[in-house]
């Protein structure tokens, strides 16, 4: 593994956590750490990220160790790419995080949704960087990446023969995809349109990879969604219904884990699954308390978001496997930037009711009640009040119509003019 970092750039991950966090990934792809080696730099180089000495370096390494997989944490130009496999010859392989994530994304997609999201992300990521490279390690790897084994790493998902067609074939399977994803879309669009119109809030569960958000979907709702102490364990979106203290029906619905240097094509890919972040009344931002980048993860999560557009959407913050805290004085720094997050364990139970309790006092909070009168011909406001909020009563006048009810505070600035 190959790390790079520009000095004195103010980053909240250092290049050697940044590196133990590679080495999770590599190993959830099937790989065996046998080193690495970083080296901070004034500006990376055009040609090979890495300066030609530390080229040289890692030259030397491979007789030493005999290592057959070169991984760089950053991501490589097609050029950077296309050098480094001239420096190091047709034996090696050679990938970097991007294409590391997308291959352990191409494991674990069991849904059609996910493998077509997987696919394209690939797709558009190999497609200005084929190369020799791809076309003889598929063919060196032989069937070990159909059969999921580390000699596919970085070649799962579309497959070995696909890698050889030309550009225009690529070209013509991106479209094809775009086009299925979008009708998924909008049949999603759909489920969640009769959702709001049975006035059932929804919850969108997000963290950082292996904060526990499946253990947590699984504890409040009884759910069997997958759990491991891997990376990525889980991709495809998983809804469950859950009652609140008071009775009330929410849904939680699990999104694929954040990660630092999450790829462009990755968030692209998934478009349709982080809508459903989009259109969450609630969202429930889990974080590993006990990991020593716990910090640095909650800011990934908030940039991400922030990405989305949704940073002013209510939220709540679960602060997670507080059963494997040895003392309080283990709890990270930044525990103070959470005052009201709720300290609990997925695994063992522990603060859940509290969880949910605050949950159900942040949806109470966020609601307004208000009566308006809808002019006939402004049938969208109607539509929206009937999609995003709760009807209380509903009459017809010989202006417009009256409608009474609660609705997000988010929505409450469409209605203002109309209020009675």
């Amino acid at each position: 593994m190959v790390g790079a970092q520009l000095k004195g750039h103010r980053n909240s991950w250092d290049v050697e956590d940044s590196l133990i966090e590679l080495g999770q990934l590599a190993r959830t792809a099937g790989l065996e750490v046998a080193g690495q080696t970083w080296q901070r730099v004034d500006r990376f180089q055009p040609a090979t990220l890495v300066g030609a000495g530390k080229v040289e370096e890692l030259i030397d390494l491979r007789h030493d160790l005999g290592w057959d997989v070169l991984v760089f944490d950053e991501e490589l130009s097609p050029r950077q790419l296309r050098n480094l496999e001239d420096a190091f010859g047709d034996d090696v392989k050679v990938l970097d995080r991007t294409s590391l994530i997308l291959d352990i994304f191409a494991q674990h997609a069991r849904t059609r949704e996910g493998q077509l999201q997987v696919e394209l992300a690939q797709y558009e990521y190999r497609l200005p960087r084929l190369t020799r490279a791809w076309t003889h390690l598929a063919r060196q790897a032989g069937g070990g990446a159909a059969r999921g084994g580390a000699g596919g790493v970085g070649l799962r998902g579309p497959g070995e023969t696909q890698l050889e067609v030309d550009r225009r074939e690529i070209g013509r399977r991106i479209t094809q995809i775009r086009d299925e994803l979008e009708h998924v879309r909008r049949h999603r669009a759909l489920h969640r349109h009769q959702r709001k119109r049975m006035a059932v809030p929804v919850v969108a569960i997000v963290g950082y990879t292996n904060a526990g958000k499946s253990t947590l979907l699984n504890a409040i709702s009884g759910a069997d969604v997958l759990t491991e102490d891997k990376l990525f364990a889980t991709l495809d979106p998983t809804t469950r219904r859950v009652s609140l203290p008071s009775g009330r029906e929410v849904l939680f619905s699990d999104t694929v884990g954040f990660i630092q240097k999450l790829p462009a094509e990755l968030i692209a890919a998934f478009r349709a699954t982080l809508e459903e972040i989009n259109e969450a009344d609630l969202i429930l931002h889990v974080i590993d308390i006990t990991h020593a980048n716990a910090c640095q993860q909650s800011e990934v999560v908030r940039e991400t978001l922030a990405d989305l557009g949704v940073v002013e959407r209510p939220m709540a913050v679960a602060l997670n496997k507080i059963d494997q805290l040895s003392a309080p004085v283990a709890s990270p720094d930044c525990w103070d930037e959470f005052p009201d997050g709720v300290p609990i364990s997925a695994a063992t139970g522990a603060g859940l009711d509290t969880l949910l309790e605050r949950i159900e006092e942040i949806l109470a909070a966020d609601l307004v009640y208000l009566t308006v009168q809808i002019p006939y011909d402004r049938g969208d406001l109607a539509a929206l009040f009937h999609e995003h909020g709760t009807i209380v009563s509903t009459s017809h006048n010989g202006t417009g119509t009256v409608i009474e009810g609660y609705l997000p505070r988010r929505w409450f600035g469409q209605f203002r003019a109309h209020l009675v």
